[in-house]
């Protein structure tokens, strides 16, 4: 296959921020045209799980989200925090936003949200035998109602388009591969 890789030549930070770095980076592409600035946002890698308790209920949950001024329903997942692996940011990710304890995890797959724009990905998990343990330990800027579905309302909120989040859809749509109920 032809060689499709840019070299990179330089990086200059125009923003770094907790949440979201923007850089610009000088590039040569294999046909020898230099892109001069080329916009790129790092932000931290993410998890997300399709969450499953001990009873077979798919756990979800719905939160405000600022940039598209929408409440989303969404499979727990967040941040991966600075030297944490990341099933370790998924146990702990599950049990901040759900109160649930899972301890079995299977790595479905890893996936970007915009590769060409952001250099993160995420880690999009199974995980089963859920026990709910303590209440929610949410971050200050965090507000989310739990909600459990079976794995037949899972799917049809999936057809009928009730899930506006693009990562997450491909978790479900991983999982539910995995269970054998597509």
């Amino acid at each position: 296959m032809k060689n499709l890789t840019w070299k990179k030549l330089s990086s200059r930070y125009i923003h770094k921020g907790p949440w979201a770095t923007l850089r610009t980076d000088k590039c040569v592409m294999p046909n020898g045209h230099v892109v001069e600035d080329y916009y790129v946002l790092e932000y931290s890698n993410w998890v997300n799980a399709v969450a499953i308790t001990e009873d077979n209920k798919v756990l979800m949950v719905h939160q405000y989200r600022h940039a598209a001024e929408i409440v989303s329903l969404e499979i727990p997942g967040g941040v991966i925090d600075p030297g944490e692996e990341p099933q370790q940011a998924m146990r702990r990710e599950l049990l901040e936003e759900t109160g649930y304890q899972f301890d079995d995890f299977e790595l479905l797959t890893v996936v970007y949200a915009n590769p060409s724009t952001a250099n993160n990905h995420t880690y999009c998990y199974l995980a089963r035998g859920g026990k709910k343990v303590q209440e929610q330990h949410l971050d200050e800027q965090e507000e989310i109602v739990v909600e459990e579905f079976t794995i037949a309302e899972i799917k049809d909120l999936l057809l009928n388009k009730k899930i506006a989040q693009a990562l997450h859809c491909t978790g479900l749509f991983y999982a539910l591969m995995r269970l054998g109920e597509l």
